[in-house]
C-alpha cells in the first residue's frame, strides 16, 4: 500500500497513511510557584525549562499556581509576582521571553484572600532562522474572502470593502481582473518572542519578518471555484500543511465547495478549524444561522467533529491548546477584514498553536537519509535554475550531491545543491520538515517536472508504474470498474492513471470501499510505502 492519495476526476481519496492522529504537541509545566528559589533550585528549573523548550520546538507553556495533579490552588498577589519573576529570570537564562496569556481568579478552601493562577507561554528568541514553521492551508469556497483575509493578516491594514487587501497575493493578472485565486500562492505572518505580531506593516521585506519571529505561520492560499479543484487537491497533497483554515462567507453560508474542500481536509486528516467571515456585511441573525448550519454539518455522523466558538481571547487561548490535543474540536471563529472585528482572537489563536510533531519525532526524520519532494520549478536570471519543495526526511546542505528522477525513463540524475532559501532568506541548513528552494546552478530545466525527488546518493530509490491503494469512493455519478481513468494524488505526484483491477469486486459504487490496483500512464514515479 501506497501513501494517502486523492483520485480528483472521480472523488477517490486513499486512507492508507493518515490513519494515525498525532498527538505530540507543545508542552504545558504545572508550578504551584517559583518565588525566591534557592541557587541550586533555579539551576534545575532553567535546565528543565530549557528541555521543555526542546522538546516543543522552542515553546512550552507554565501554569502556575496548579499542584502536580492538577489541582487549582492559586497564590496570592505577592506570590504570583515573585513567581512570574522567577520564570522571567529563567527565561532570560536559556534565551527565551515569557508572555502572560490569562489570569484568573479561584476560590480554594474558602480563603477570604484572593487567589490567582496564571498561564504564561515561554518562546525561544529567534537564532540561526531556526524559528518554528507551521504551515496553513487556506480552503474555502470561491468569494468567501480567503486571499482578502491573508491579505489583511500579512499586510497588517484592513480591507476597503472591495478587495483591496488582496491584489499582493495575486499572481496572475487574470486573478486581479476576477479577484479569483486559480493557482497556489504563499504568505507569511510571524510571531516574536513576545508573542507580536511581526508582518509587512512594520517590515519591508519577508528577510526582515524572518529575523525579527520565533514563530511563522506559513499560508498555503488554495483556490475555492471548482474548475482548479484539481490545483486545490494538490496543494493539500503536497505541501503538508498543518492545518487547513475553512473560510465561509456569512453571507452565503455552507455554498459551492465548502462541503467538498471540508471533506478532502478530512480524508487527509488534516486538522481544520473555521473563519466565518464578513460578518459586517450580515445582521447577527444571518450569522447565527451560518454558525448553527457549520455545527449541524460538523456534528454529523461523517465528521464527528465537536464544534468550538471563540468569543473572547480566552476561548482563543482555550481552542488553540485543545485544538492541538484532540483532532475532533473545531474552533470557529466569526470575524471581518473590513471593520476587523474579532480579528485579534484569530491571531492569539495562531500565537498559542503548538506544532503538531515534537522534536524527538523530528529528530528522528532528521536521522533517515535526505528526501526532498520537488513541487515547484523556477529559471532565475543570474541563478539558473530553482526548485522549491519541502525536505520530508534528512538533512540538506549548501553544496549536497544528491539524485533527481525518476525521468521519463525511469532514470535519476545527479546533481548539487548550490544555495538554499527559506521563506525567501539564504539559508544553510535545511531540516525535515522544512519547506525552501533550492538553487540547481545550470541544470537543464528541461528535465525536471513536479512530482520528482531529489534523495540522497546512498538511496537507492526504485521506481513504480504500477501500485495499489486502498480507496473509498466519495462520489461519482456512475459506478467505477476496470478501466477507469483518473487523476492520482500521491503526495507531490500528480497524473492519470487507469484501474487494472478491483480486488474482489467488480465495480465500485458510491460510498463504498476497496483496494484497488492502478498503472500510470505517462511515466514512472517513485512512490514511498506507507507504513500501516
Amino acid at each position: 500500500m501506497y501513501n494517502a492519495c486523492t483520485l480528483s476526476n472521480t472523488w477517490f481519496t486513499c486512507w492508507t497513511l493518515l490513519v494515525g492522529e498525532v498527538q505530540s504537541r507543545a508542552l504545558t509545566s504545572l508550578q504551584l510557584k517559583l518565588v525566591n528559589p534557592t541557587h541550586y533550585r533555579f539551576e534545575h528549573l532553567a535546565t528543565q525549562l530549557k528541555w521543555r523548550l526542546q522538546e516543543g520546538r522552542g515553546e512550552a507553556v507554565y501554569q502556575i499556581g496548579v499542584e502536580d495533579n492538577g489541582l487549582l490552588v492559586g497564590l496570592s498577589e505577592g506570590d504570583m509576582r515573585a513567581s512570574l519573576k522567577t520564570l522571567r529570570r529563567m527565561a532570560e537564562k536559556v534565551g527565551a521571553d515569557i508572555t502572560l496569556l490569562r489570569e484568573r481568579e479561584v476560590d480554594y478552601d474558602s480563603d477570604r484572600n484572593c487567589r490567582k493562577i496564571s498561564e504564561v507561554l515561554v518562546r525561544k528568541v529567534p537564532d540561526d532562522q531556526q524559528f518554528l514553521d507551521l504551515r496553513v492551508a487556506v480552503l474555502g469556497n470561491v468569494d468567501s474572502g480567503k486571499s482578502t483575509l491573508l491579505g489583511v493578516l500579512t499586510q497588517g491594514e484592513l480591507d476597503n470593502g472591495r478587495g483591496r487587501a488582496r491584489l499582493n497575493l495575486f499572481r496572475h493578472l487574470h486573478e486581479i481582473q476576477t479577484g479569483r485565486t486559480s493557482s497556489i500562492s504563499f504568505e507569511i505572518l510571524g510571531f516574536n518572542s513576545k508573542g507580536e505580531v511581526v508582518n509587512y506593516s512594520d517590515s519591508r521585506t519577508a528577510e526582515e519578518i524572518c529575523e525579527s519571529s520565533s514563530k511563522m505561520i506559513t499560508f498555503i492560499d488554495l483556490a475555492g471555484h471548482h474548475k482548479y479543484l484539481k490545483t486545490t487537491i494538490f496543494g493539500l497533497t503536497s505541501y503538508c500543511p498543518d492545518f487547513a483554515m475553512l473560510v465561509v462567507s456569512a453571507n452565503t453560508g455552507i455554498a459551492g465547495t465548502t462541503r467538498e474542500h471540508l471533506g478532502l481536509a478530512m480524508a487527509l486528516k488534516v486538522p481544520i478549524f473555521i473563519v466565518v467571515s464578513k460578518v459586517d456585511l450580515c445582521a447577527k441573525g444571518t450569522v447565527e444561522r451560518t454558525v448553527r448550519q457549520l455545527e449541524h454539518v460538523l456534528k454529523l455522523p461523517g465528521c464527528n467533529k465537536v464544534p468550538m466558538l471563540v468569543a473572547s481571547p480566552d476561548d482563543a487561548v482555550t481552542a488553540a491548546q485543545q485544538f492541538a490535543q484532540s483532532s475532533s474540536i473545531t474552533p470557529i471563529f466569526t470575524l471581518s477584514s473590513v471593520s476587523g472585528e474579532s480579528l485579534d482572537l484569530l491571531k492569539v489563536f495562531f500565537n498559542i498553536l503548538p506544532p503538531l510533531s515534537n522534536s524527538k519525532e523530528q529528530e528522528e526524520l532528521m536521522q533517515q537519509l535526505t528526501e526532498f519532494q520537488v513541487d515547484e520549478i523556477y529559471t532565475v536570471p543570474d541563478v539558473g535554475t530553482v526548485v522549491g519543495g519541502t525536505l520530508y526526511s534528512g538533512v540538506c546542505r549548501e553544496g549536497e550531491r544528491l539524485v533527481v528522477g525518476p525521468t521519463d525513463e525511469g532514470r535519476f540524475l545527479r546533481l548539487k545543491v548550490g544555495s538554499i532559501h527559506r521563506n525567501r532568506s539564504a539559508c544553510r541548513v535545511l531540516r525535515a520538515g522544512q519547506a525552501a528552494t533550492l538553487a540547481l546552478g545550470n541544470f537543464d530545466r528541461s528535465l525536471l517536472r513536479k512530482g520528482m525527488v531529489m534523495v540522497s546518493l546512498k538511496m537507492n530509490p526504485t521506481i513504480c508504474w504500477q501500485f495499489e491503494a486502498a480507496i473509498i469512493l466519495l462520489f461519482h455519478a456512475k459506478t467505477f470498474r476496470r478501466g477507469f481513468q483518473v487523476t492520482v494524488h500521491v503526495g507531490n505526484v500528480r497524473q492519470t492513471a487507469t484501474v487494472e483491477c478491483l480486488h474482489g469486486k467488480e465495480e465500485l459504487h458510491t460510498g463504498e470501499r476497496a483496494v484497488v490496483c492502478f498503472r500510470f500512464i505517462k511515466h514512472p514515479e517513485y512512490l514511498r510505502m506507507a507504513t500501516l
